[in-house]
């Protein structure tokens, strides 16, 4: 049994030393004009090469995980600050419109020509009606400016309404919707005339005594004459409609301006109209021997 032991461990011996001297002959023959540190920096590195690389595949994602964070809240913050950015310029934009409208809105109105020997004063509305009827405009010119009761008030587009009451440096308007309003017209295509009423937010009346020419769609209103001056648009058929036997013709007709967006206005500077009543000063009457309750 000793015998045997004795022989394993020398075979053992044996087989560990040939090993050795094996590795040690692969070192020199590999490592000819090199020297010990580089040889052993070589074998570091090729021992320590893999785990590297591991370790480098590992963590990674980890660092770029943590760098797509701290990028994330960048972003959140840049992307705040440009959507602050554009709805600054898109405020600043609508102020922009908004100036070119009442620019050209402006222009428009100083456009206007006056009807002959007359002049005009531009005006802006400042306020409108206080009131739940909103009937009523307030412009920033009074009698220091020639405006005087009475006198009519145009837009670019057609009639507005009349000067009822004036301050030093204000005025206030009546608009032709006012239901104390009546306006004395004649229809363009057709010569005939009658006359309007305000009908508070809604369209115009128009009312002609007697048989008349039925009117169209798109018929426009102008005036007669009478307390306002001649031929300025006052409105346009909404609907065909024909007078009736012994009732005489009602229609409806949709205002020529558009009152709200209405921003200036000029006020007819030396009209004298044929006729102006206290009560004028609000509506025009109906003509007489056609009673209203009648059409």
């Amino acid at each position: 049994m000793f015998p045997l032991r004795r022989f394993e461990r020398s075979t053992t011996l044996f087989v560990g030393l040939l090993v050795v001297s094996l590795i040690l002959a692969t070192l020199d023959v590999s490592s000819q004009g090199r020297t010990a540190s580089d040889n052993l920096r070589q074998g570091a590195q090729a021992v320590f090469s893999p785990i590297l690389k591991t370790v480098d595949w590992v963590t990674r994602p980890v660092v770029g995980f943590i760098d797509g964070l701290s990028n994330l809240a960048f972003l959140r913050s840049e992307n705040e600050r440009l959507s602050d950015l554009v709805r600054e310029l898109e405020r600043e934009q609508a102020d922009v419109e908004a100036l070119k409208a009442k620019i050209a809105e402006l222009e428009d109105i100083l456009g206007l020509e006056p009807p002959a020997q007359l002049t005009s004063v531009t005006a802006r509305i400042f306020a409108n009606s206080t009131s739940d009827f909103d009937f009523v405009r307030f412009i920033d010119k009074g009698s220091e400016d020639g405006i005087v009761v009475g006198q009519p008030v145009v837009s670019e587009q057609g009639l507005v309404g009349r000067v009822t009451l004036v301050d030093a440096d204000s005025a206030r308007v009546a608009l032709i919707r006012d239901p104390t309003i009546s306006v004395a017209v004649r229809v363009e295509r057709t010569g005939e005339t009658g006359w309007v009423d305000g009908q508070g937010s809604g369209p115009l009346k128009l009312r002609m005594p007697g048989e008349r020419l039925p009117v169209f769609e798109g018929d426009r209103l102008v005036t007669t004459g009478s307390s306002f001056p001649p031929d300025i648009v006052v409105a346009s058929i909404s609907e065909d409609a024909e007078s009736g036997v012994n009732f005489g013709l009602v229609a409806d007709a949709d205002p020529a301006t558009e009152f709200s967006r209405l921003r200036f206005v000029s006020v007819l500077i030396g009209w004298d109209p044929l006729t102006i009543t206290e009560g004028d000063l609000v509506g025009e009457t109906p003509p007489e021997g056609i009673p209203e309750g009648d059409l």
